[in-house]
C-alpha cells in the first residue's frame, strides 16, 4: 500500500478536518495501512502524507460525487466513466486512478450531506462552490439524463452551499434543454428588451469567469471555462434568434 501514501496529502488542509475528514479517513483506512499515512479528522490536529497534490477542491468532488450516484439508489458504469474522464482531463490518467479508488470506498459509506455542505460553504469561495455543482449535474446526465432522485439531491446539496436558486438554475439549464434553456442560463426571461439580454450576458460573463476561481488551481480553472463557453453559447443563442447585433 506505500503507493498511496506518496500521493495521499499535500494540499490538503481544512478538508481533513469535520464530516470530509471523515469519509476521507474512512476510505483512506481501506487503502493505507495506518502505520504509512496518519488521519486525524479533529479541527486541532490535522496531519497528512506530504507527499502529493490533492486539494479540498478535488475532496469535494469526490464527496460530492458519492452523494449524488448514491441517491437513486445505484451506481451506474456511465455515471462512474464521467467521473473517470473528468479526472483524467483535469489531472491526468495516473491521477485520475487513483480517485477512484478512494470514491470506490467513498461509495460504501452513507454521506452526510448536510454537514458536509455546511463545511465547503465556510471555507470555499462561491466561483468554486458554482463549479461544483455544474459538475455535479454533468454526472447526473452522464447516461443522458436527468434522474428525479439525482436532481433533487443536487438540489439540496446547492442550497446547502449557499448558492442562489437563480445560480442553480442557470447550471440546470445547461443540462436539462427547452426553449427557455438559453434564457435561464442568463438568468433572464424571454420577455425582456435587447438591452437587458446584454447587460445579463455581461454580468454572468463577470461571475462565471475562469479567473473567478484563479486561485483554485488550474484544474478548477479548466472547468470553469466549460461553464463559462456556455454562457457565451447561451449568448449567441438567443443574439441569432433575435437578430441582434
Amino acid at each position: 500500500m506505500a503507493k498511496f501514501a506518496k500521493w495521499l496529502g499535500g494540499g490538503l488542509g481544512w478538508a481533513l478536518g469535520g464530516p470530509m475528514g471523515a469519509i476521507l479517513g474512512f476510505a483512506l483506512g481501506s487503502m493505507v495501512d495506518e502505520s504509512e499515512v496518519s488521519v486525524s479528522t479533529s479541527s486541532g490536529n490535522r496531519t497528512f502524507a506530504q507527499r502529493h497534490s490533492v486539494n479540498d477542491f478535488t475532496a469535494s468532488l469526490l464527496v460530492l460525487s458519492a452523494a449524488v450516484m448514491k441517491s437513486d439508489g445505484k451506481v451506474t458504469k456511465s455515471e462512474l466513466e464521467f467521473v473517470r474522464s473528468f479526472f483524467t482531463k483535469q489531472f491526468g490518467a495516473e491521477k485520475a486512478n487513483q480517485d477512484m479508488l478512494l470514491l470506490r470506498e467513498m461509495l460504501k459509506r452513507d454521506i452526510p450531506v448536510h454537514e458536509v455542505c455546511e463545511q465547503i460553504q465556510q471555507f470555499m469561495p462561491l466561483a468554486s462552490r458554482l463549479q461544483l455543482i455544474h459538475y455535479l449535474y454533468g454526472l447526473s446526465n452522464a447516461d443522458g439524463h436527468l434522474d428525479v432522485s439525482e436532481i433533487f439531491t443536487i438540489e439540496q446539496i446547492a442550497y446547502y452551499l449557499g448558492i442562489a436558486s437563480a445560480d442553480m438554475n442557470s447550471i440546470k439549464a445547461m443540462y436539462y434543454r427547452d426553449k427557455e434553456s438559453d434564457y435561464k442560463i442568463l438568468e433572464i426571461t424571454d420577455d425582456v428588451t435587447d438591452e437587458e439580454v446584454k447587460k445579463a450576458y455581461r454580468k454572468m460573463a463577470l461571475k462565471f469567469h475562469p479567473d473567478k476561481v484563479a486561485l483554485e488551481g488550474e484544474e478548477v480553472q479548466r472547468a470553469a471555462t466549460e461553464k463559462f463557453k456556455k454562457v457565451q453559447e447561451a449568448y449567441e443563442n438567443i443574439k441569432k434568434r433575435r437578430g441582434m447585433n
